[in-house]
């Protein structure tokens, strides 16, 4: 079964790291600005042709000798665990190294055809449309906040049903195979990490929401269909990892003190149907943002930019990855490569949104 899961997924991480070129923004090639009338430009479909096939087979080749490998028998079950974990991250690296090498072949080919030489460059935000956004109520994530308070009071009042020597980690086999001493720290932690996560991603939410809406100037009507996509599908996302992390924990939390509820195949099952359910969840979003003003998208382009064009804003992104920008009010920006968003590096809050919560977990899970 785990073997399956595990070869599902793999297949469906090659599928969309094959695809990513695909399904960004049409006006966005491997991390760089280009004018809309040359989305279609010979040498740019090549790259990304060229790029997909490469992912594909170097990807594949390492999925095959991971299994031959792996097929012998030979490994430790904790070193066999430990290598398909690590197989989706090598080709994720793969992927990203290839973007990498594309990202200067469309930088040094965009330098020497002047796209942008003489042109009015425009920028376009969407201040009117605000009424149209699909994105849930911010009261909403404040479910699994409570949820998170009262699972604090609980501990706090059932302490004598934790065992002194809480569980830190669980094998294979679904049993704790780690445990630490039982204080009133160790015993909220987890409840405290819940609680923080619930706030984070209600943060991020808010922050997403106020974030500006960027169209493309020369295809207004597909660039907004794509970002009202983008903070509808995000937004809905989000709910669901705060609402099963928080179910999570819930469900560990209460395994501490009642030892004999549930069983260790339950325990198992739990952090994979988590993880599956997450990972499909992603998935989903990823179609449904990427078929919007992509290569996906088939419809017409509508240049309505005539003598103009969308703005060239590559010098804010470094790499096509990092965006920084001191003028860009927006805390989150939509990624160059990739679906969902990144963060504006040039505002301080940024940075906290990121090293708060991390300082935060390993402060608590260090006392």
């Amino acid at each position: 079964m785990q073997s399956i899961l595990l070869i599902g997924m793999i297949g469906i991480i090659l599928l969309i790291q094959v695809m990513l070129p695909f399904i960004v923004k049409r006006t966005v090639v491997f991390g760089v600005t280009i004018p809309v009338e040359h989305i279609r430009d010979a040498h740019l479909l090549r790259f990304k042709k060229i790029y997909a096939a490469v992912t594909a087979m170097l990807s594949v080749a390492g999925i095959v000798l991971f299994f031959m490998i792996t097929g012998t028998g030979d490994l430790p079950e904790e070193r066999l665990i430990a290598s398909g974990i690590l197989l989706p991250f090598i080709i994720i690296f793969i992927s990203m190294s290839l973007y990498a090498y594309f990202h200067m072949r469309v930088v040094r080919y965009k330098r020497e055809s002047q796209w942008f030489k003489g042109r009015r460059q425009v920028r376009v935000s969407e201040l009117t449309s605000r009424s149209k956004d699909e994105m849930l109520p911010w009261y909403l994530f404040l479910f699994p906040v409570v949820i998170g308070a009262v699972l604090i009071v609980f501990t706090l009042m059932n302490y004598q049903l934790f065992p002194d020597r809480l569980p830190t980690h669980w094998g294979p086999n679904g049993e704790p195979d780690a445990f630490t001493a039982k204080t009133k720290i160790s015993v909220l932690t987890l409840p405290f990490v819940s609680l923080l996560m619930s706030a984070m991603f209600l943060a991020i939410h808010e922050l997403t929401r106020n974030s500006g809406i960027k169209l493309s100037a020369g295809n207004i009507p597909a660039s907004k269909l794509r970002q009202f996509r983008l903070r509808k599908y995000s937004s809905w996302f989000l709910f669901f990892i705060s609402m099963a992390t928080t179910m999570l924990y819930c469900f560990l939390h209460i395994k501490m003190a009642y030892e004999d509820l549930l069983s260790g195949s339950l325990m198992l099952f739990a952090p994979l149907a988590f993880s599956v359910l997450v990972f499909l969840g992603a998935v989903v979003m990823a179609v449904k943002v990427g078929k919007a003003d992509s290569d996906l998208d088939r419809t017409t382009i509508i240049d309505e930019g005539g003598d103009t064009v969308n703005e060239d804003d590559d010098s804010h992104w470094i790499g096509g990855i990092f965006y920084f920008n001191r003028e860009d009010p927006s805390f989150l920006v939509e990624k160059r490569f990739g679906v969902g968003w990144t963060i504006n590096f040039a505002r301080p809050t940024g940075y906290l949104l990121i090293l708060a919560p991390v300082v935060a977990i390993l402060l608590l899970t260090l006392l």
